[in-house]
């Protein structure tokens, strides 16, 4: 952690909640960024495409504002960065659902399938960074 920003943190996962409980207030769908992305529905068009958009236009906006935003990746190559990105949504599709999907939005309505979901997904985190960190895997 190069960083620690609790104030930002804070009011960033107020955000996410505040949108969440919108989405599921106001459309009754639960803001899984995958399914919003997967389901190209034209019938649901138009909320997909202004709640796409407000995720893009955010940080833009931050930028604007004179705020600095970094932007921290790993130089591990285009390669790995595909099939990282392959192994993702295959993952996504097989755990019918995302981070945000069973993360914020399933724990929240304690589903059991989400919270194991989300389990899981906090479990490969920390198996990864262990292994990354600790087992000289750091150039994966």
């Amino acid at each position: 952690m190069t960083m620690f920003t609790p104030v930002e943190s804070l009011l960033g996962g107020a955000l996410i909640g505040l949108a969440a409980a919108w989405m599921w207030l106001s459309l009754g769908r639960v803001a899984g960024v995958s399914a919003i992305i997967g389901v190209a529905s034209r019938a649901e068009i138009d909320w997909r495409m202004p709640f796409l958009g407000g995720l893009v236009a955010a940080p833009l906006v931050l930028a604007s504002s004179g705020m600095e935003i970094v932007w921290q990746t790993p130089p591990i190559g285009w390669g790995l960065l595909i099939i990282g990105g392959l192994l993702v949504g295959f993952g996504t599709r097989l755990g019918s659902g995302c981070t945000s999907g069973h993360g914020v939005c399933g724990v929240a309505r304690l589903s059991p399938r989400s919270i194991v979901a989300t389990m899981v997904f906090m479990l490969t985190a920390a198996i990864v960074v262990y292994v990354q960190r600790h087992l000289g895997a750091g150039g994966l």
